[in-house]
Parts: structure tokens; C-alpha cells; sequence
């Protein structure tokens, strides 16, 4: 699983790693059935953001599971240069600005990512998804970069992920070794990072999520995009920034498939 470092500088670009950061719509509504009642029923709605960027195409998914779960989706256009008030903030998949340059890279910089910093920085919870991941590993919120996977394919499929953390507010309902089926849509999922920040992440506890077996074994063959240490999600130092290549938004109900991801959404709405 490891790899030869090569410095700062990711393999086949011209740009570099980021290093492990240092302390710093109405009308869906809940879904029926769904072992995840709605918080604070009859009170306030936490607001979550939704940034949507040219090229989002889980955006209105990752809205219909926040007002599903309790929340109030607020879309948020790219230009923004504020949140709308809200409390939390999803960044959700998709190809931003068609993945030109690198997958994340062009929407690193559109103007709303400045308060997406400025909202991390006041320890407010921020989710990344596919897409979204890669966005806070190009602005630096999370270590490490995206490379191709290592098949050079577009993987379009479920996999199973074990819970490595459960001390954090967006993963208060999951459990340590739990075991998670979530599908993947992604080209570049490859996490690397040179060796030594590797060895930071893993020191620092800041991973949340491995690709592994049904059984919650953590092999070669359970990783389908070569990423190091099997890293499939990343927290920062403070705990309120994940993001992770999975899809959760598309698992909240037994109807489209099962509702493992129910669990993580529901953490993000109950911590805005």
C-alpha cells in the first residue's frame, strides 16, 4: 500500500500537495419509513448549504437528503461570496467546470470557497463529497491529492467502507468498525500524499473512512482506486471539515438502496 515519496509535487502534475492543515431548497421533506426521525420536529431547521458550481450534478441529491433528514437546504451559486446565513455547508459531487486542469481544481478558487474558509475556520461543520473532496484538498482544508485511479477508469459502483471515528459531531451516529456500503462515481479518488504527511494523518487520527471488505477487512482488493492507506475520507485537525469519495445522499432510504448514509447527513444537519 505505500508508495515512493516524491517530495511535495504530485506525480505526473506541476502542482502540489497540500499539507495536513494546521488548527485554524424546502419542498422535499422527510422521508417516510427511514430509521432516522426528524430532528428538533416542530422547531427550528438547521440551514445547510449547498454550493452548486457549474458542472454539480449531486447537488439537488445532497439538498433532497438534508431536508429529508431534518434540515433546511439553502442552494448556494458558486459566485456567492457568503453562506445565506447557514450553519453548515455541503460541497457536493459532480465535475465542477467539467474536472478541466484537475478534478476540484478551477472551483478551488470560485469566489464562495473564501467563505467556505472562513466558515472552517470558525469551526463550523463542512462536508466534502466526491467532488467536494477533492475542492478542500485543492484549497488545502484537507491534505493530500487526488491522482487518476490507478484502473486510469471512471468507477461507477457500491463499496464498502469501515468507520475509523466516531468522537467527532458529523459522525455521532456511527460506530467504530462499522461497516458502510456507498457508491463511488469518480475518475480521480486516488488519495496520495508523500510519505510524511501520510504518516501525520495517520498519527493525527484523521482518518474517517477506509474502502474495505463486507467483513470490515481493510485489502488491496477491497480499495478500487489505489488510494493510500485505503483512504477513502479525511477529517482536519479540529474535526469539523470531512470529506470522503463515497456518495451518502444516495443512500438515505431503503427505497434507493439502503439508507447508510442517512447516518453521516443526519450528523452534518444535527451539528449546523
Amino acid at each position: 500500500m505505500k508508495r515512493q515519496g516524491t517530495g511535495d509535487r504530485v506525480p505526473g502534475t506541476t502542482g502540489k500537495v497540500a499539507r495536513f492543515p494546521r488548527a485554524v431548497g424546502a419542498g422535499w421533506g422527510p422521508v417516510p419509513g427511514s430509521r432516522f426521525p426528524v430532528p428538533g420536529a416542530g422547531g427550528r431547521r438547521p440551514k445547510v448549504a449547498v454550493v452548486v458550481f457549474p458542472g454539480s450534478n449531486c447537488d439537488r441529491d445532497a439538498m433532497a437528503a438534508v431536508e429529508a433528514l431534518g434540515g433546511e437546504a439553502v442552494p448556494v451559486w458558486h459566485e456567492s461570496r457568503d453562506l445565506a446565513g447557514c450553519t453548515a455547508v455541503i460541497l457536493p459531487g459532480g465535475f465542477s467546470y467539467g474536472d478541466y486542469l484537475r478534478a476540484g481544481a478551477m472551483a478551488a478558487h470560485s469566489p464562495v470557497m473564501r467563505a467556505v474558509r472562513r466558515h472552517a475556520d470558525k469551526g463550523r461543520a463542512v462536508l466534502g463529497i466526491c467532488n467536494g473532496f477533492q475542492m478542500l484538498v485543492e484549497v488545502g482544508l484537507l491534505p493530500g491529492a487526488m491522482l487518476m485511479n490507478r484502473s486510469l477508469r471512471f468507477i461507477c459502483r457500491d463499496v464498502h467502507l469501515r468507520v475509523e471515528r466516531d468522537d467527532l459531531p458529523m459522525l455521532r451516529h456511527l460506530r467504530r468498525g462499522e461497516v458502510l456500503r456507498l457508491p463511488i462515481a469518480h475518475k480521480e479518488g486516488n488519495w496520495f500524499a508523500p510519505d510524511a504527511v501520510v504518516a501525520e494523518v495517520e498519527q493525527a487520527g484523521a482518518v474517517v473512512f477506509r474502502y474495505a471488505t463486507a467483513g470490515g477487512e481493510v485489502i488491496d482488493a477491497a480499495n478500487p482506486n489505489g488510494a493510500l492507506h485505503a483512504i477513502a475520507g479525511l477529517s482536519n485537525r479540529e474535526g469539523n471539515v470531512i470529506g470522503l469519495m463515497p456518495h451518502p445522499e444516495r443512500r438515505i432510504h431503503p427505497l434507493i438502496g439502503g439508507e447508510d448514509g442517512a447516518a453521516l447527513l443526519r450528523g452534518l444537519v444535527e451539528a449546523a
